[in-house]
């Protein structure tokens, strides 16, 4: 992979590129950067694709956005001035986690831009967010969305070098050990200037207004209601701690153009790292 410098109106990305031919743009979520698509990005290259994995905004050594956004449409414009930048008319959208969520929002804003996409780990509709209010087990799962609303997280995140990372990753996908160098990637993004503060905006944009206003949450649950006209791969691991594996079986309502579920056993929350040869062979199967 080679490191490349993509310049936007909004945010100067920094990106891992592999390849060539048609583009696979892939996102990653949190705690997370660019090179957690490390397995796919070959594969792709290989298979006659070009991957770009960008560090997302605000994720060192991505800068900071001007416009101070982290919500949903803001992701969903990088994925637009990203297309122009790298003159791709079209492309395949691969995200995981807020990856995921760029990816949707991409296709609710412009779906003749995206050929088809693959999301990771987070399902689309408005099954999640009714979750935070009807089920126990997602609020268990999401304790720290609530949390990432208070002063204190940003403190509690930077704690004994981000052990609550740590933590997280453990937690959401029990029986899954990061690879020290991945791990390490990670925490250096983290420790760059800005990164936490930027991570903790996006929770921040999403869940902050809707829980001051019950009327935010209810247009949540209509925006995310809209069915995406594209074809559609959602990749699930059977045990992930983050998201229930039960908020999946929703989306297909909403894909009018087709979905492929694959919930992956013996996987969690980051399953495209866990599991790379299903992952691979599931993704280049659905793009060919």
């Amino acid at each position: 992979m080679t490191s490349r410098t993509i310049r936007t109106p909004n945010v100067t990305f920094e990106a891992v590129e592999e390849g060539s031919g048609p583009l696979v743009l892939c996102l990653h979520g949190f705690p997370d950067q660019a090179h957690s698509f490390r397995h796919q990005m070959p594969a792709l290259a290989r298979a006659g694709f070009r991957a770009v994995a960008p560090y997302m905004r605000g994720y060192a050594p991505t800068s900071a956005p001007a416009d101070g956004r982290y919500d949903g449409m803001a992701l969903a414009e990088d994925v637009l001035a990203l297309l122009d930048a790298l003159d791709a008319e079209q492309a395949v959208v691969f995200g995981h986690d807020w990856g995921a969520v760029a990816t949707y929002f991409a296709a609710l804003l412009a779906p003749q831009r995206l050929r088809k996409i693959v999301t990771v780990a987070v399902p689309y509709g408005p099954a999640l967010f009714r979750a935070f209010t009807t089920s126990p087990a997602q609020l268990r799962r999401s304790w720290y969305m609530f949390f990432f609303q208070q002063p204190i997280a940003d403190v509690a995140l930077r704690h004994h070098d981000f052990a609550l990372i740590d933590h997280l990753v453990a937690d959401w996908s029990p029986g899954w050990t990061c690879p020290a160098e991945d791990r390490e990637r990670t925490k250096a993004t983290f420790r760059a200037t800005g990164t936490v503060e930027a991570a903790l905006g996006y929770y921040r944009a999403t869940m902050g207004p809707a829980l001051a206003d019950p009327a935010v949450m209810e247009a949540s649950l209509t925006a995310t209601s809209v069915p995406l006209q594209v074809p559609a791969l959602m990749l699930h691991g059977a045990d992930d701690g983050c998201i229930g594996a039960e908020l999946i079986p929703s989306m297909r309502e909403y894909f009018p153009l087709g979905l492929q579920i694959e919930v992956i056993a013996g996987a969690g929350h980051f399953v495209h790292q866990e599991k790379p040869e299903m992952v691979n062979r599931l993704v280049l199967d659905f793009l060919r």
